[in-house]
């Protein structure tokens, strides 16, 4: 699952530049130029990715090189006369200081330096080799570590060196240099200035990315995390203070990203605890461990996320072998962490929304396997997704290998292996284009076999909390990721427990950078938390009253009141931001054009709405900014729909469709009709609206696709809508046929009585005749009967001579008023056409006739 990619290789990097050097003793090359046995080996990586190596010289000694990854060159740092044991190096930023730290054997005879200590920790000047100074001569190991400038220029000509000892202290050395003759540097001090960080050290690990240093201190049963960094000058201090749930009191400091002891058999064996610290760029912080070794086939690792202030226990069941030798390693790959126990399984932990087991995502066997790496070597899990292999000399770049997750998601067939590899596969990748339309593809041909959640609905929150919130952590909190609130069931092969965390405690009084970020989180996580309700879709219950509330207001009223008219701008606004990211390229027949009232209400209440539920929550972005953000969401949700249908379209292969009533539906066409069907029912259920043109394509395909009766019961039962581009369309298509007939006045008698006005004229049928003569003398006798009728002399009731005249009274007031009517008035129908007035005269005629019983 995991994709790894080869950034450095000592053997394809190193190697040849040294056999090329004459570096390497004769019986090391062959003359073929290739590396027959040169015994180099990786021992460090610094903070701008300089890579540190250590080989035997040709007569036998030990040198030091650096290898830089921006210009692919090799430099020789430094050579010993005789070979030494290099335990720890680092070399500063400019590559003119060196600090090494190097065994020394008991033995006389094989003793390269004569003294008593057992470590040696030497500062070399380099830049050119000139003068050697001892910094430590103790008995035991003393790690080396120069600090890197973050953020600012190089404070040249001072470095800084951390002094990491096995006597569980930490110190801080200021080397100030001096610069001779254009380039000689040497170190101007005689007594180098050192400042004591930290006593009781029983955990460090180095950050070399973002220069800061994590150290465990005992205090009483428990352990605390103290959370240093360091700034370009000098100055340090002590920012965070994390309580831990667990003890990290060890005989000897274990160490964390301070390069590779290569004399050491077992690196931290004395340790029964694998812990490391993880974080992100946009202020998270997740402390991981496990303990060591695994008991009762079972494998238990907790991750504590410091922004949620939870900790989860994960406990995995392996398969029974004789001794889990492994140690399980922690991978920080952004969204998610990758824990890997080599050979048994590979487990992503999502880091944002680790509230649900199903959000996560276990992997066993083949789907579990980097064979890549050397698992019985020492791994080093680097920031920003990169794993160095000291043993094997190569360093890689970790990524979700995408093909492998899609692939997965198509061959898996259990509901929670769907869910995590859907969720995975839309938040992860940057370029989403290609992997939407391949998850789309998938959701088509498994449509309808999740049980325990809806895959179109889950497709969409995943899909818009990726394009909305990939920065802003404090969204993740406000704006729906998934239409779950809780997962039933289990998840094969892992059980989790989660536990409150205690809260951390910030020691800096001026924060600034990753620490501002991570305040602002947490304090953001701690009130959004106190509330019940602060995630948007909870709110969709009431957001579906209000709609359906403005949707009859519209109806009944004459006039538009100030809350319907703000909801309608909210939707132009929608709809005017969609327009920008309309193709050329589309080839779906959406009519964008088309007022559809109804979702043009839903859409501007779903604006008002969220607008109205981030100020309440983010009242700092301001409403200016939370308008464009709610306006830009909306948009994208129908864009993302209108995405969706792309798809479906390319992967049905419907080509050359036209809108038209007169063909029968193809194979291709109900497939996506019943697409169609699933993609309403999910944001129905959603409460969210649909793209200007859905609702008009959907009842096309619908005529085309079904028989009459199914056609109907689906209109019946609101699956289908009947819009107005759509019946004209009907009317003028189909002829008068019987059976197409029956179709339209069907159609007919299910809209509503103001739509079967403005519609009915377009077809010429008797029914159609029948049905406007009714409606437009039921309109005039419900005008006129709230009027004084005129007298019976008045000017106003002469009669024309072309107007039946009888002595029935009702009959002659009815005649005048429809004659009058076509001599001052226009047809308020939307063709401008005028109505037969003696047509309607005979029908009215013949209907009085009937209803008075003076026809026989």
């Amino acid at each position: 699952m995991l994709k790894l990619t080869v950034t450095y290789d000592i053997h394809t990097d190193v190697v040849p530049w040294i056999l090329k050097s004459g570096l390497t003793p004769a019986e090391c090359d062959d003359g073929s130029g290739r590396a027959v046995d040169v015994k180099a080996q990786t021992v460090n990586i610094e903070s701008d990715g300089t890579i540190i190596y250590t080989w035997k010289g040709c007569r036998g000694n030990t040198c030091i090189g650096a290898y830089d990854p921006h210009t692919r060159k090799n430099k020789l740092l430094y050579s010993f006369d005789e070979e030494a044991q290099v335990v720890s190096c680092s070399v500063n930023m400019k590559w003119t200081l060196l600090a090494v730290s190097i065994l020394q054997s008991r033995r006389n005879g094989d003793m390269p330096f004569r003294t008593a200590p057992r470590c040696l920790t030497l500062l070399i000047e380099i830049h050119p080799i000139h003068d050697i100074r001892v910094l430590k001569a103790v008995d035991c190991i003393v790690s080396v570590q120069f600090l890197y400038p973050v953020g600012k220029a190089t404070l040249f000509p001072e470095s800084h060196l951390l002094l990491i000892s096995e006597d569980r202290y930490i110190d801080q050395i200021h080397i100030s240099v001096v610069i001779q003759e254009g380039y000689r540097v040497l170190i101007k001090n005689t007594r180098l200035p050192t400042d004591r960080i930290i006593e009781d050290v029983t955990w460090a690990q180095w950050d070399m990315k973002e220069q800061r240093l994590y150290c465990a201190v005992t205090k009483g049963r428990k352990s605390v995390l103290n959370c240093f960094q360091f700034y370009p000058d000098r100055n340090f201090e002590l920012v965070l203070e994390v309580p831990l749930q667990f003890s990290l009191d060890n005989d000897e400091p274990r160490l964390v990203n301070f390069g590779f002891n290569p004399y050491q058999s077992d690196v931290g064996a004395s340790s029964t605890l694998n812990f490391s610290v993880l974080s992100s760029e946009i202020g998270s912080m997740f402390l991981c461990y496990s303990h060591l070794p695994p008991t009762d086939n079972e494998v238990s690792y907790t991750i504590a996320f410091v922004l949620q202030g939870v900790s989860k226990t994960f406990t995995v069941s392996v398969e029974e072998t004789e001794i889990l030798t492994e140690k399980v390693i922690f991978i920080n790959l952004g969204y998610y962490i990758a824990v890997y126990l080599p050979g048994h399984f590979l487990h992503l932990i999502n880091t944002r929304h680790p509230k649900l087991l199903c959000h996560h995502l276990l992997l066993s066997g083949a789907d579990a396997s980097m064979p890549s790496l050397n698992t019985n070597g020492y791994l080093q899990s680097l920031p920003y997704s990169s794993i160095l292999d000291y043993s094997s000399g190569k360093m890689f770049e970790v990524c979700i290998n995408q093909l492998y997750l899609v692939k997965f998601l198509q061959t898996s067939t259990l509901d929670c292996h769907w869910l995590a590899a859907l969720h995975c596969a839309l938040i992860y990748f940057k370029d989403q284009t290609e992997t939407e339309a391949q998850v789309v593809s998938w959701i088509c041909d498994n449509i309808g076999k999740c049980s325990r959640f809806d895959v179109i609905q889950e497709f969409i929150w995943a899909s818009l909390y990726r394009r909305m919130c990939p920065e802003s952590i404090n969204l993740d909190k406000l704006l729906p990721y998934t239409s779950l609130m809780k997962w039933e069931g289990e998840v094969p092969g892992v059980t989790c427990v989660t536990e409150i965390a205690e809260q951390s405690v910030f020691r800096a009084l001026h924060l600034k950078g990753f620490w501002a970020e991570l305040h602002s989180n947490l304090q953001s996580f701690m009130y959004l938390d106190a509330e019940p309700c602060c995630r948007y879709y909870n709110n969709s219950k009431l957001l579906r009253k209000q709609w359906k509330q403005l949707i009859e207001e519209m109806k009944t009223e004459e006039r538009t009141s100030s809350s319907l008219r703000t909801i309608l701008q909210n939707a132009e606004k929608v709809l005017l931001t969609l327009d920008k990211w309309v193709s050329d390229q589309r080839i779906v027949p959406l009519f964008q054009e088309e007022k559809d009232y109804q979702q043009n209400i839903l859409m501007g209440v779903m604006v008002e709405n969220m607008k109205d539920h981030l100020m309440r929550h983010l009242q700092h972005m301001g409403k200016k900014k939370t308008e464009e953000l709610v306006i830009n969401y909306v948009a994208k949700l129908l864009e993302l729909i209108r995405n969706i249908m792309e798809t479906v379209w390319r992967k049905y292969n419907v080509k050359n469709w036209k809108f038209c009533f007169k063909e029968r539906g193809s194979s291709s066409e109900y497939a996506v009709f019943h697409i169609m069907c699933h993609i309403l029912q999910a944001t129905s259920g959603m409460c969210v609206p649909l793209p200007p043109g859905f609702q008009t394509l959907h009842a096309t395909l619908g005529v085309r696709c079904l028989p009459l009766h199914t056609l109907l019961c689906y209109i019946d039962h609101g699956i289908l809508r009947l819009t107005e581009t759509f019946i004209k369309k009907l009317l003028i298509d189909f002829n008068n046929s019987e059976k197409n007939g029956q179709l339209k006045l069907s159609i007919i008698t299910r809209l509503p009585e103001a739509a079967s006005q403005n519609i009915c004229h377009l077809w010429d049928h008797p029914i159609s005749s029948s049905l406007i003569a009714r409606n437009y003398v039921e309109a005039l006798l419900q005008k006129l009967g709230s009027k004084q009728m005129y007298p019976h002399n008045s000017p106003s009731y002469e009669t024309d001579s072309s107007v039946f005249y009888s002595d029935f009274l009702p009959l002659n007031y009815l005649t005048k008023t429809l004659t009058d009517v076509k001599n001052l008035a226009m047809n308020p129908f939307e063709e401008k056409e005028y109505i037969d007035a003696k047509f309607v005269e005979e029908i009215a005629l013949k209907q009085t006739s009937i209803l008075l019983q003076l026809e026989s």
